[in-house]
């Protein structure tokens, strides 16, 4: 008899550990109150490169991991994952190069107008409109299930059908598990046209936050971290955002297509990935809390939660 597995969050942790474990033989399904491109992942710019998760020393190796799978999904060209050369700002200073992109070829770019100092990475880019849709055609062809709609108010409201629960919440899990070390980053960006002769992602994380990054079908303007959990449009930070990407770029401002606004799941304590057991008996493996770097840290948390669930006693597909 194949164990069932219940996947509460479709974002991207959720789509991701989903595939994992159905391409594995398990029956899994997946529940959340919104999917596609309703959740929070569709409204991220989703650039690899650890932003805004702690800690680094588990992040990293996450990340990394990350990066080897998506790297592969680049042979598919229906999977919506690029490879984009970035070039990473800063406007106050020199910006030193992490010990972890050197290996992957990270280089000093020279002194640029408007920017102090920066460098310069190739990393996979994620085009959600594309990325979240293959990801789900993936478990469905697995043989997955997702019910969309549905809102739990504990993760015991789970079916006992499903002898495993996966909480892949996000900012959700604040309210599912009570967890007050989660806590919404808010981030607004604006869907601009394709921008002509803007090949590669620009990247700045001094204050004022800025990026703009080009996709198949568009542009990518942001953004805004901040503490909040307000859902509305800003259209002055939508007017700040566009005036900071078109000076840096040096081009007019362009047509506003659309606004997004995300909550990114940051959790002072760091990253919630581990076993825990329900009132019920039954286990729950926690994967929450990554902040800005969900799609960074997807594939090597996915792999973790499923060696976790792997270990447990008496397991069988």
């Amino acid at each position: 008899m194949k164990r069932r597995i219940a996947i509460v969050g479709a974002g991207v942790s959720g789509l991701t550990c989903g595939v994992l474990f159905a391409e594995h033989g398990y029956q899994t399904a997946i529940f959340a109150k919104e999917t596609g491109q309703q959740t929070t992942s569709a409204t991220a710019a989703a650039l690899w490169f650890p932003y805004d998760a702690e800690p680094a020393e588990k992040v990293i190796p996450w990340a990394l991991e990350t990066y080897k799978a998506l790297v592969d999904l680049t042979k598919n060209s229906r999977s919506g994952v690029s490879i984009i050369e970035l070039r990473q700002f800063s406007r106050t200073s020199e910006i030193q190069i992490p010990e972890w992109a050197i290996p992957l070829g990270a280089s000093v770019i020279p002194t640029v107008p408007a920017f102090k100092g920066g460098f310069t990475l190739k990393v996979p880019l994620m085009d959600t409109t594309i990325y979240l849709d293959h990801l789900a055609k993936r478990f469905f062809d697995a043989g997955g299930e997702i019910h969309g709609n549905v809102k739990f108010e504990k993760l015991e409201d789970v079916s006992p059908a499903f002898d495993l629960v996966i909480n892949c919440a996000g900012i959700g899990a604040r309210e599912l598990v009570q967890d007050i070390d989660l806590e919404p980053h808010r981030g607004q960006v604006a869907i601009v046209p394709k921008i002509d002769n803007l090949s590669c992602a620009i990247v700045c994380d001094d204050p004022p936050l800025m990026y703009a990054i080009p996709r198949a079908s568009d542009c990518v303007f942001g953004g805004t971290n901040e503490l909040s959990d307000n859902l509305d449009a800003d259209p002055t930070t939508t007017a700040r955002i566009i005036d900071e990407c078109t000076r840096v770029l040096k081009i007019q401002n362009p047509l506003v297509l659309a606004e997004r606004i995300g909550l990114r799941p940051f959790r002072k304590s760091g990253v919630c990935l581990e076993r825990d057991c329900l009132p019920d008996g039954r286990t729950v493996i926690h994967n929450y809390g990554h902040g800005g770097s969900g799609f960074t840290l997807s594939w090597g948390c996915a792999q973790k939660v499923f060696e976790l669930a792997e270990e447990l006693p008496g397991q069988r597909r």
